[in-house]
């Protein structure tokens, strides 16, 4: 019987090891690339629903400049406020807070439940919109 077999033929060892370059290990192995994947997908996720609620947002405030007589370029400006006004703080409430308070200011009646459903119709309508969009893209 003699010596070892070589099972990987005449391939040297190194075959095994990492690929460097320039100090540089290049290896990818199956779990990276899925992370990777992951990562970008969850990136590509966050990045639409900003978007979502940013239109969402938009929509609401042209929506409520309506109600409140406000209309043409003033209407456009009123709808960026209330989508700046979302950046205040994390979630929804600092954006319905300020539309309540100017619906309240000029006398709209409206309650918070009835604002909350809007918000939620206008979402939908958002997200419809954006994947519309990304599809076109």
């Amino acid at each position: 019987m003699g010596g070892a077999v070589n099972l990987d033929g005449d391939l040297p060892r190194d075959h095994l090891r990492p690929y460097v370059h320039q100090g540089a290990s290049i290896q990818m192995t199956t779990f990276d690339e899925r992370e990777s994947s992951f990562e970008a997908k969850f990136k590509h996720d966050k990045e639409l629903q900003f978007r979502v609620n940013n239109r969402r947002n938009k929509l609401l405030g042209l929506w409520a400049a309506n109600l409140l007589g406000i209309h043409g370029a003033d209407a456009e400006s009123y709808a960026k406020e209330v989508v700046k006004s979302d950046f205040a703080t994390p979630g929804d409430h600092d954006v319905l807070q300020k539309v309540l308070a100017d619906f309240k200011a000029k006398n709209v009646e409206m309650s918070e439940h009835r604002l909350r459903k809007q918000m939620d119709d206008l979402m939908k309508i958002a997200a419809d919109q954006i994947r519309t969009e990304v599809k076109s893209d």
